[in-house]
């Protein structure tokens, strides 16, 4: 008779009746072993991956996870159902897992729950961070997950003043978070203390050994207390790595989460970089241009999910939204609603499009990127299905570039890049539109009716301009001239490539204005060569072109003393 699942558990933090390790009524498959990679025999390694379970069944305690769920994160990711077991129960960890898999949330919640709340102000818990990029996100990472614990993060690193970092800590910290270096710092300082650390995680173990930060790391490893927690977490394990655990870990359980790499052949993957809190606004506009089918939009958490779609709803769009928190009945309602074409947009979460199969799908966007490759795809692979092609498109802040990368590595293939679509660019398209739109009717011949109004025209104006006139009445009906205004209006607020300055003309696509006598007067009356200037927006009424900003004077001085399309325009920078 198969024996059940070993649990972990000590005193100080009960498990739940769940998560067990492999299948209900089956051993769970571990082994120590001299790794050919490293691994070290004082780590026993946890090969099978638990069910997926609710943040609400690991034990945490009532303000970690009142945090949780407002966080709304839904199911923990692989990454997270198999380490948070295991720090819950104290032993120390080695975790291989690629960036991007949610590790933050996988040491911090132990992390947080470990903490003793009759030693306030004292520095209990450390984490190590490569960069100080990495150290500002976790630090941010576990301050959102113990707002109601009360507890302190400081984060430490290079590049800021330290005597600033000085007074935070003294101030009391029970969590620090830092880069090797600075941490080395405040220990020599005496800034920073390590004799009541409970538990000590490093993240992205490999990536600092890389920087150079391996003398750093073991001082530090060596000074803290014998009765301390440690766990690794890397994305690979080269063997320094191996050297490190076999010195430190004592009797650790390892966990690996291997993710596949592979892609959907039948999907188009592009991103766009986005400006912080740019998103919801580079968002409408790729909706704009791409002017997709039906679109499923990815977001993290179930309030992300309300808030874009109801911005959406805002800008016109029909979208609803789908997430975990709503009963079988309300998600039925609005899958019948997409799928009859009644709504063009989902905003969902992971958890509440798994299963989701619509085969029309033209368009998913990854208004967060996922957390791991296997969600990535899971996502990707909603659309491009039944022969169609399908196109994927995410959007990046700039502190999520490393994210991108590293999902470019695990997929085995580039993610193509694209720029955001400006007010001109989207003008542009709604007249591609307009044009494929007035293609149907004539080839569907549903025009006969107005045949004779044409001809009796005809006796008095040329056919081209009766038609034209025509054109220019149902534009006029569809695109109001307020709508115009916004987007000449947008087109002034675009920002400009790095180094760059947008410079505004006082004449556009109306005034027969192109692109070729933007570049021709600036290269003949300013002297720039026509590889240097950037990006130029035509408008209906206005124009738009970036310069190099060392010459940007230079341009608009040449250009007030020179004609366009046999005028003197308005010439000036862009904002004004």
């Amino acid at each position: 008779m198969p024996k059940p699942p070993k649990r972990f558990s000590n005193s100080n933090t009960p498990l739940p009746a769940r998560p067990h390790f492999g299948d209900a009524g089956s051993a769970p498959k571990r082994k120590k072993r001299e790794d050919s990679i490293g691994l070290p025999g004082n780590v026993e390694v946890v090969e099978e991956i638990p069910e997926l379970i609710a943040f609400s069944e690991l034990g945490l305690s009532e303000p970690i996870a009142r945090a949780v769920s407002e966080v709304g994160f839904e199911a923990p990711t692989p990454i997270q159902a198999r380490a948070i077991p295991i720090l819950l129960a104290g032993h120390d960890l080695m975790g291989l897992a690629q960036t991007g898999t949610g590790k933050t949330a996988a040491f911090a919640l132990p992390l947080l729950q470990r903490m003793d709340p009759d030693m306030r102000g004292v520095t209990q818990a450390l984490v190590m961070a490569p960069t100080r990029e990495l150290a500002v996100q976790v630090a941010a990472g576990i301050l959102k997950l113990g707002k109601y614990t009360g507890l302190r993060v400081v984060p430490v690193y290079g590049g800021q003043p330290i005597d600033r970092q000085i007074r935070a800590l003294r101030a009391g910290a029970e969590i620090v978070v830092g880069t090797p270096g600075r941490l080395q710092d405040h220990l020599r300082r005496g800034s920073l203390s390590l004799d009541n650390i409970k538990v000590c995680i490093l993240d992205e173990a490999d990536e600092m050994l890389a920087l150079g930060f391996l003398e750093d790391m073991e001082t530090i490893l060596g000074a803290l207390p014998e009765t301390r927690q440690l766990a690794f977490f890397s994305a690979t394990m080269p063997p320094r790595i191996g050297q490190l655990t076999k010195r430190f870990l004592k009797d650790a359980k390892l966990v690996s989460i291997e993710s596949k790499r592979r892609t959907v052949d039948t999907t188009n993957q592009t991103y766009y970089e986005v400006p912080r809190g740019k998103k919801l606004e580079a968002l409408a506009r790729v909706l704009d241009m791409e002017t997709p089918g039906p679109t499923i939009v990815f977001c993290r958490t179930r309030q992300e999910t309300n808030d874009v779609a109801e911005a959406l709803r805002l800008r016109g769009h029909n979208a609803d939204p789908i997430h975990g928190d709503m009963n079988q009945m309300e998600r039925d309602r609005v899958l019948k609603r997409f799928r009859e074409g009644q709504s063009d947009l989902l905003v969902a979460t992971d958890v509440a499009a798994r299963g989701l199969d619509i085969d029309s799908v033209t368009h998913v966007i990854n208004y967060d990127i996922p957390w791991d490759v296997e969600q990535y795809i899971h996502r990707v692979g909603r659309t491009g299905r039944a022969g169609r092609k399908g196109d994927a498109i995410t959007l990046v802040e700039g502190r999520e570039r490393r994210l991108l990368l590293s999902l470019e590595r695990m997929i085995g293939a580039p993610i193509k890049p694209a720029r955001i679509p400006t007010a001109a660019d989207i003008a542009a398209r709604r007249r591609e539109v307009f044009r494929d739109s007035l293609v149907e009717v004539l080839e569907a011949r549903n025009y006969e009716g107005h045949l004779s109004m044409v001809e009796e025209l005809g006796e008095s104006y040329d056919p081209a301009e009766v038609a034209a006139a025509a054109l220019h009445m149902f534009w006029q009906s569809q695109h109001s001239s307020a709508a115009e205004v916004a987007e000449e209006v947008a087109a002034d607020r675009e920002q400009p490539e790095s180094g760059m300055t947008r410079l505004f003309i006082g004449l556009g696509r109306q005034d027969g204005l192109r692109p070729g006598d933007i570049v021709g007067a600036i290269t003949n009356e300013a002297g720039l060569e026509g590889k240097a200037i950037g990006a130029i927006d035509i408008l209906d009424r206005t124009a738009f072109v970036e310069v190099p900003s060392h010459e940007s004077e230079n341009v608009i001085g040449a250009l007030r003393r020179t004609k366009l399309r046999g005028r003197k325009p308005k010439i000036g920078p862009a904002h004004g």
